[in-house]
């Protein structure tokens, strides 16, 4: 917002993250302090001034979901009460994205209800990071820019694994297109797909492998990873079908109930992901290498600010 300050504000969900971006950016963190009373409500108070700023307020709503989501609610409230010109909620990793549709009657779209209490709360416009399902961009009515970690993830990938001998694989029908932009930007590599059957969440009771996987790498390419349990069912599904090694991929590492023990004593050789969410104790693992975003999210920043493209930071 040319004319106006920039000013970035970190919840408490990954503010390392926050840190990093905004020195890309340019900028400084203003002060923001939040405090939990003693029966779990949240208070938030925006120390500095930012009367007429143009704000950005980095926050995930990872684990704990809804004390994160929450708190970034209270901060955008806040800062809509101190007279913040623009307020965008930053959020690299969207939670309950997962809840995008009816699957069954009586169920909710939780997704569209978050993206109601945020625009709600005051936010102006949002920025995000690979959304699980593209309808979600639709469910606000403000701008939203959907950015792509694949720049940073491909880079690491072609460095590491090199350009021959590579199969991309989508780890179900719905991952397909993401698959194949990675595909497409590797020479001559394959794409496969995983069919999967589904009886309840979490929990896969069949794999099959769609394409040629034979002495090949395998990069398993998916948005998230969660439990990790399909994630290891999935690489022995492709070793079965004569793969040399799978790679995990992902932007979003959630890593929930027992994950990280659980792919560490996998056959997976690699799990490559992002710091989109904070886990303090990630370098302990050495099968995880965790690759930062926050240059990309402070250049988005900036240029949202400047009121210039984000297209061009889908250019790999």
């Amino acid at each position: 917002m040319r004319g106006k300050r920039l000013s970035i504000i970190s919840g408490r969900a990954n503010p390392a993250l926050a840190r990093a971006a905004a020195k890309a950016a340019g900028v400084e963190l203003r002060a923001c302090d939040v405090h939990r009373y003693s029966d779990g409500e949240l208070s938030v108070e925006i120390r500095d001034n930012i009367r007429g700023d143009d704000v950005f307020v980095i926050q995930s709503t990872s684990s704990p979901g809804n004390d994160h989501l929450m708190e970034l609610l209270i901060i955008i409230d806040a800062l809509k009460r101190a007279s913040a010109q623009r307020i965008t909620a930053v959020m690299p990793y969207f939670g309950y994205a997962r809840q995008d549709r009816k699957v069954k009657p009586r169920v909710p779209i939780t997704s569209k209800l978050v993206a109601d209490l945020i625009v709600a709360a005051g936010a102006h416009r949002v920025l995000t990071m690979d959304l699980h399902a593209g309808q979600i961009v639709g469910f606000f009515n403000v701008p939203v820019d959907n950015l792509y970690a694949r720049p940073v993830l491909l880079k690491y990938l072609r460095d590491r694994f090199g350009e021959d001998d590579i199969c991309i694989v989508s780890p179900d029908a719905g991952g397909v297109a993401r698959a194949r932009a990675y595909a497409t930007r590797f020479q001559n590599a394959g794409l496969a797909i995983i069919d999967k059957r589904r009886l309840v969440p979490n929990e896969v009771a069949e794999m099959n492998v769609v394409g040629n996987v034979k002495d090949k790498t395998a990069i398993l390419i998916d948005d998230m990873i969660d439990t990790g349990g399909t994630l290891i069912k999935a690489t022995q599904a492709l070793l079965d079908e004569g793969a040399n090694k799978v790679i995990a991929c992902a932007t979003h590492p959630v890593l929930s109930g027992g994950a990280f023990e659980r792919l560490s004593n996998s056959d997976i050789t690699e799990i490559v992901v992002t710091d989109s969410i904070f886990h303090g104790n990630i370098a302990n693992y050495e099968k995880i290498v965790q690759l930062s975003v926050a240059p990309l999210i402070g250049d988005a920043i900036k240029r949202i600010h400047e009121e210039d493209s984000v297209s061009n930071l889908f250019e790999d």
